[in-house]
């Protein structure tokens, strides 16, 4: 006996998380989570353990609070973007299928968490979960631990739904031509500049040393959207960011090389970080304050931050492509449910 209507299909989107709030004790809580994660940080468990509570946690989270504070607004922008974008994906691709789709939030760290929001989706009744981690560039550090949070979901779990998680999109055409667009309408409102450096989060060169895949992305990502915008070699330039503690990072530092282009005469600047989906601390602090401070002071004259691809329809558009495919194959193999209905095609 047939079902008397078919089950919902779930998306979750999940980007790395933030605070609670821009607080001492919040930050301690969310850094905590973040940097006890293997994935983040790979110093051996014991030493590891005595740096973070006793030289990082006592002191640390009052100064991140400080930066959170600056550009906190009524949440965090990389939650508040986050449920937006969630929003905006479950609006595009309604009655794409003959069933309804729930588009969620997650964060790996902190809150939505993805435990909590898998177990909702299931509660509702959900028997197909895809889940995109918003990270263009797969890291061991980054799109990783989704696979490791939705995994110690499922290990909770009697009646598990079917899940697809996807890799990355630093390829993507989609993900390009946005990014591609953004850039041009930025330039259209602001001027051009003697440079254009895409800035990614780095890791350390160890963890690449060891086959983690990143760098080789940004890379790729970096060459892209610099040939599709008709630059010449000496008109942009990639660079990794947000290095933490004593080892080798994955280079060329961002603010090494901006202090180096200022120092050699290069007067206008500007920066844009494809591995960000939405802006955040990362990148309204670090990459629009604090490397501007840099540039200015070592003798450059112009700097200006191009914000994250954000809520950009061509960005939700892309969402929706890297979805939607999923969710189709699932259906489509579903006789059971699906005898008699048809897809609609996705536009």
């Amino acid at each position: 006996m047939k079902p008397n209507s078919p089950p919902p299909l779930g998306v979750v989107l999940v980007n790395l998380g933030t605070p609670d709030a821009p607080t001492p004790q919040a930050v301690r809580r969310y850094l905590r989570q973040f940097l006890s994660d293997r994935r983040v940080i790979e110093i051996p468990p014991i030493l590891w353990k005595i740096i973070l509570n006793l030289f990082i946690l006592p002191f640390r989270p009052k100064r991140v609070a400080k930066l959170y504070a600056s550009i906190w607004q009524q949440d965090s922008p990389m939650r508040a973007i986050l449920l937006e974008q969630a929003k905006g994906l479950q609006g595009l691709i309604a009655g794409y299928l003959p069933t309804q789709t729930k588009v969620r939030a997650a964060m790996t760290y902190g809150n939505p968490s993805v435990d909590s929001v898998l177990t909702q989706l299931r509660a509702e009744g959900v028997e197909h979960i895809v889940v995109l981690p918003l990270f263009p560039q797969f890291s061991a550090t980054s799109s990783a631990p989704v696979y490791d949070a939705v995994q110690r979901w499922t290990a909770t779990q009697r009646n598990l739904p079917s899940i697809s998680i996807i890799k990355d999109y630093f390829a993507h055409p989609s993900y390009i031509n946005a990014m591609v667009a953004s850039i041009r309408d930025f330039r259209a409102r602001h001027g051009s500049a003697q440079k254009l450096l895409m800035s990614f989060h780095g890791i350390p060169q160890p963890y690449a040393d060891k086959g983690d895949p990143y760098p080789k992305r940004c890379r790729c990502t970096a060459a892209q959207i610099a040939q599709a915008l008709g630059l010449k070699e000496d008109e942009w330039a990639i660079s990794f960011q947000s290095r933490f503690g004593k080892q080798e990072w994955v280079k060329p530092y961002t603010d090494k090389l901006l202090e180096q282009w200022a120092q050699s005469g290069v007067e206008s600047v500007q920066i844009v970080s494809p591995a960000f989906s939405a802006d955040c601390l990362e990148t309204l602090e670090e990459l629009a304050e604090e490397n501007k401070e840099t540039f200015l002071h070592a003798g450059g004259k112009h700097y200006a931050y191009i914000p994250a691809l954000n809520t950009r329809p061509d960005h939700i558009q892309l969402m929706a492509e890297l979805v939607t495919p999923h969710l189709k194959a699932y259906w489509q193999n579903m006789p059971y449910y699906s005898e008699g209905m048809t897809i609609r095609e996705y536009r």
